[in-house]
């Protein structure tokens, strides 16, 4: 095998693309083994992969311990090695009686990509370029390195941008392009939002913020100015309230608390919104009314009952909005390590009217006995004056005890500074 070691020696760097060790002899469950190249923490290692039945599984191993794995691999339970690499290729075959036969081809590389582990992910707004905005708000530096500690929010600020870039068809091209910002919060994402489809892409757009409160506002209004950025603005209030504009292209809401949420959806809909990004945040409502006997086991668990209901809380939200002519996607914002509160509601406009009824609808609300805000809030907007012989049409039906739709309070913890992946 000292002819073998030797040959891994010199194959094992960074230019091997891969090592595929397969035809098993004698009493091993594992059927194959590949190896590559891949960069830990700037430090060269070799994945091995290791094929048992339908199941893979990996192991991360410096140089020397590599080599002897492959050693005692070839020696005891392998017949064939096939090895690739940008400085040649290579075979070894080893017989029933332990002869090893080498056959190297120097002149036959093949061109070796990136290492996987230290392949750069295609981010809309790249690392090394210096970003004004995200220079003042702590997530880059001035020679436009991502600040270690911030990486979760540069990685989320490119996330938001991938569903921006996704909805961009859905805009109107022949006229200014109107988005709302409710919540916006320190407002990494709105100052991303201008950048990208203002500066990257040279959209005519203008971009309002709202949020309640008044440092915030003063803040973002100073930083806009310094930028140049001429037609986005900071406003103070809520969304109930702002009468603005007659009709808002798109409307984003990020981690409004509760039925804030209901009302933004809401109001998008009454301005015939093209695009609506909704991150809903503490899901209470139907928590204190979801009833359901079969579910009973489960929704006498409080933290169950809780996840449930806010599942239930979007996914009827979303039903709605499909109803109202929408067609709606549930997507996972940014990973559930950095936060729980990671679904994105996603609805784009259907062309013409096509407002639909649903069944399926009606009848998951009355097994759960619930009754969201954003229908009451359409059930008052649509129905007609003599609908009420239907609990789900009439306003009049509603329970009597349930506190008036007003106010669309932000919630305090996603605009906490210190609250790890907030979207403010």
């Amino acid at each position: 095998m000292e002819e073998l070691k030797d040959l891994l020696e010199k194959y094992l760097n960074k230019d091997l693309l891969r090592i595929i060790i397969s035809g098993a002899r004698g009493n091993i469950d594992i059927t194959k083994i590949t190896i590559r190249p891949v960069l830990l923490k700037e430090t060269l290692c070799f994945q091995a992969e290791l094929f048992r039945g339908t199941k893979a599984f990996h192991e991360n191993l410096g140089k020397t311990e590599i080599v002897l794995r492959v050693l005692e691999w070839m020696d005891t339970s392998f017949r064939q090695l096939q090895l690739e690499s940008g400085l040649g290729m290579a075979s070894v075959l080893v017989s029933k009686k332990g002869k090893v036969t080498i056959k190297e081809k120097k002149s036959a590389g093949v061109k070796v990509p990136e290492l996987a582990h230290n392949k750069k992910k295609r981010y809309l707004l790249k690392e090394g370029r210096s970003i004004d905005f995200l220079v003042d708000l702590g997530v880059m530096t001035a020679e436009g390195k991502v600040v270690h500690s911030r990486y979760d929010k540069f990685r989320q600020i490119n996330r938001f941008l991938e569903f921006i870039e996704d909805i961009q068809d859905a805009l109107p091209k022949e006229r200014e392009i109107r988005i709302l910002d409710f919540g916006c919060g320190k407002s990494y994402l709105t100052f991303a939002m201008y950048y990208y489809l203002k500066i990257c892409k040279d959209l005519n757009i203008r971009i309002t913020g709202l949020d309640l409160k008044e440092d915030v506002i003063k803040r973002c209004s100073a930083l806009a100015e310094k930028y140049g950025y001429e037609k986005l603005e900071f406003l103070r209030g809520d969304i109930a309230k702002y009468e603005g504009e007659e009709q808002v292209d798109m409307v984003v809401t990020l981690h409004a608390c509760d039925t804030a949420t209901d009302f933004a959806l809401y109001k998008a809909i009454r301005w015939d919104a093209k695009v609506i990004l909704s991150v809903p945040c503490c899901q209470h409502e139907l928590n204190k009314q979801i009833q359901n006997e079969q579910l009973d086991p489960v929704l006498k668990y409080g933290l169950l009952k809780e996840r449930i209901a806010a599942l239930v809380t979007d996914g009827l939200r979303a039903e709605l909005l499909e109803q109202q002519g929408y067609d709606t996607q549930i997507l996972e914002f940014i990973d559930m390590e950095h936060t729980p509160k990671n679904i994105l509601i996603r609805a784009v406009k259907r062309p013409g009217e096509h407002k639909v009824s649903s069944e399926a609808y009606e009848k998951c609300t009355e097994a759960l006995h619930v009754q969201p805000t954003l229908e009451r809030l359409l059930v008052s907007e649509y129905a007609p004056a003599d609908a009420c012989e239907s609990r789900k049409l009439c306003p009049k039906s509603m329970d009597k005890s349930r506190k008036p739709l007003t106010g669309i309070p932000l919630c305090p913890k996603s605009m906490d500074e210190s609250r790890k992946g907030a979207a403010e």
